[in-house]
């Protein structure tokens, strides 16, 4: 690694650091901290970074990749089949309504319709970095705004395939001959070759997906290695990334459609939880970069062009976006939201632009400028969102109550359970035959696709993870089970729970009764020895089979249960000295026989019984 390109990281990282806590104490949040730190450190003003700056931003490009790959993750065929009339709904609107005035703006200027479809079809795009992350930062995910904001950016991402399939169609001259720096072999085909090249690469990407990573996966769940699963999730990235940039197709495509594929696989939430800080880190690196890369002396060699294409752009969605708001009945704050912060140009169309002059269908001059105007309109968005919130929202107030974000989950239970082994399998099998659903995590990946076939919904994953806990929706539950047979994770989990989600109820499996005593020291009192029940079970049975009431076994284990319980709490107190320790469990034994035949021989009419339990258990424990 060269000091030119560590140098780079420092200078990135340096005015992140430096800018964004500035941004966001000023309330301009932290998408436009990382813009204003791109612009000042770009090499239009500072100049702290030049053209070799350009490797950081391919690095930093994964961020927008690996968005991409989560927001994959999320889209279940059952979730996307539940929202098809939103996404098909709004989404199809605003691409096509978009799409549709700005050709029609395109003609009127004289460009050739292939042109003007081209560039509209990108325009069309917007910047799905930059509006959830704004909704997420301001908890309004699931407003009326984020709901819609996300069904429209989901048929925008997805709309991205049949584009790049439709573009080689509008090629108006044969695309540029490749070259060293553009290595890949898609230009140099014919168009209706290329087409078919995509839509073979999609289908690549869904076959690899379902029959190589997903087995792949399973065998370094089993190495039980938390940094190789790591290793193994961005090798997922990486390589779908190399694999699409090879064939001359946008990366961060390849790695949503494997996101998708992987939507429904046991390892959905450890993905999640492996790439979601990368993902952070990097997207910032991505916000950097956009703001270093925009062009200002193409700004100040044609202001009025480049400042009339951005703001034209950015009033024709806001129109459109509003038609389609007030259509689909938001409300007049709601709309606002929705409608600004989808109005500029998404990251997506870089990668169009980029095939777009690379077919040949808009000349290199003219690929810049709507390169510069992507990038200032995703620049001058987190101002106007600021704007809307600060000077317009309060003239109308704030008509719907807005949630806090909720952790990204199928499924919202009032229980957890960590560990579905056989322990765990009968406890859930008992709850939902009651009625009772589960959130159930396991760490066994071959257990995990047993019980899916079996018809339960079971997530790979590690319990003892905050971030995975949080993606389980702890936060909302009321009820978390360790049905765990390792004591050590049980007691990391334990701790964990304590530290990052107090309010749980913590329900414990335990080996033995040491294991018992470790939990008590961590505070856990609801405790379950593993064999306790099924032994007095059995000796039910043997009562009976020895012509005992069952009525009178049942209370007999009753007490016996009971009575076993208080004496664990009393002798965990003398469990680090074993003599000791004897003593007082040779007395507990004693003692709970005694209690035992009391109750077995006690009339409940007989006030003054000598052999009164109560009386005997509260003076007997007095004794040493």
């Amino acid at each position: 690694m060269s000091d030119g390109f560590l140098l780079q990281a420092v200078i990135y990282l340096s005015a992140a650091v430096l800018c964004v806590p500035l941004a966001k104490r000023l309330g301009m949040g932290s998408v436009l901290g990382y813009l204003i730190a791109g612009i000042l450190i770009g090499p239009f003003v500072l100049g702290f970074i030049g053209a070799e700056g350009k490797d950081i931003m391919h690095f930093a490009e994964f961020g927008v990749v690996m968005m991409l790959f989560l927001i994959g993750l999320e889209l279940e065929p059952l979730k996307l089949w539940k929202i098809r009339k939103q996404i098909l709904g709004i989404g199809l609107s605003q691409v096509a309504g978009t799409t549709l005035l700005i050709f029609l703006v395109a003609l009127l200027f004289r460009q050739q319709w292939q042109t003007a479809l081209a560039v509209s079809l990108a325009i069309a795009m917007s910047s799905t970095a930059i509006v959830l992350q704004s909704l997420k930062e301001k908890n309004q995910l699931q407003s009326a705004a984020g709901q819609n904001s996300f069904a429209v950016l989901l048929f925008q991402d997805i709309s991205v395939i049949p584009i790049l399939a439709l573009l080689p169609l509008l090629a108006l001259h044969p695309a540029t001959p490749v070259t060293e720096a553009d290595h890949s072999w898609l230009g140099n085909i014919p168009g209706w070759l290329q087409t078919l090249s995509v839509l073979g690469a999609v289908i690549l990407v869904i076959l690899v997906g379902r029959y190589i990573i997903v087995p792949l996966l399973r065998i370094i769940a089993k190495t039980r290695l938390r940094e190789l699963f790591t290793a193994s999730a961005l090798l997922i990235v990486v390589a779908i990334a190399y694999l699409m940039e090879e064939v001359g197709l946008s990366p961060a495509l390849g790695t949503f459609l494997a996101g998708v594929v992987l939507a429904n696989s046991e390892f959905k939430h450890e993905l999640e939880s492996d790439l979601d800080p990368f993902k952070g880190l990097l997207l910032g690196l991505f916000f950097i970069a956009v703001g270093a890369s925009i062009n200002f002396h193409l700004l100040s060699a044609q202001p009025l062009l480049v400042t009339f294409l951005t703001l034209g752009i950015i009033l024709i969605k806001i129109i459109i976006l509003l038609l389609l708001g007030r259509i689909f009945k938001l409300s007049i704050d709601q709309n606002l939201i929705f409608a600004i912060g989808l109005s500029q140009i998404g990251e997506f169309a870089f990668v169009l632009f980029s095939f777009i002059g690379q077919l040949n269908i808009l000349n290199h001059e003219y690929t810049d400028l709507m390169m510069a105007v992507t990038a200032l309109s995703m620049t001058v968005t987190p101002l106007l969102i600021l704007a809307n919130e600060k000077l317009i929202l309060p003239w109308f107030g704030t008509k719907e109550s807005i949630k806090p974000a909720a952790d990204i989950i199928d499924e919202k239970n009032k229980v957890i359970i960590a560990g579905f082994s056989h322990f765990g399998s009968t406890l859930g099998r008992f709850l939902r035959a009651n009625g009772v659903e589960a959130t159930i995590l396991d760490n066994d990946s071959d257990r995990v696709d047993l019980l899916r076939k079996m018809g339960f919904k079971v997530y790979y994953g590690d319990a003892t993870r905050v971030d995975l806990l949080h993606s389980a929706g702890a936060a909302e539950a009321q009820i978390l089970i360790t049905a765990i047979d390792s004591p050590e994770i049980n007691a990391q989990l334990v701790e964990t729970i304590h530290k990052h989600f107090p309010h749980l109820e913590l329900l414990v499996r335990a080996k033995n009764r040491f294991d018992a005593y470790e939990l008590m020291d961590l505070g856990v009192r609801n405790i379950y020895r593993e064999h306790l029940d099924t032994s007095i079970r059995l000796g039910v049975d043997v009562l009976r089979k020895l012509g005992h009431r069952s009525y009178s076994a049942i209370r007999a284990a009753q007490n016996f249960l009971k009575y076993d319980e208080e004496a664990m709490w009393k002798l965990s107190e003398h469990r680090h000295d074993q003599k000791e320790y004897i003593v007082n469990v040779r007395k507990q034994i004693e003692l709970q026989e005694m209690l035992l035949k009391n109750d077995q021989h006690h009339d409940p009419t007989a006030n003054d019984h000598a052999w009164d339990s109560e009386f005997l258990r509260e003076n007997v424990t007095q004794v040493k």
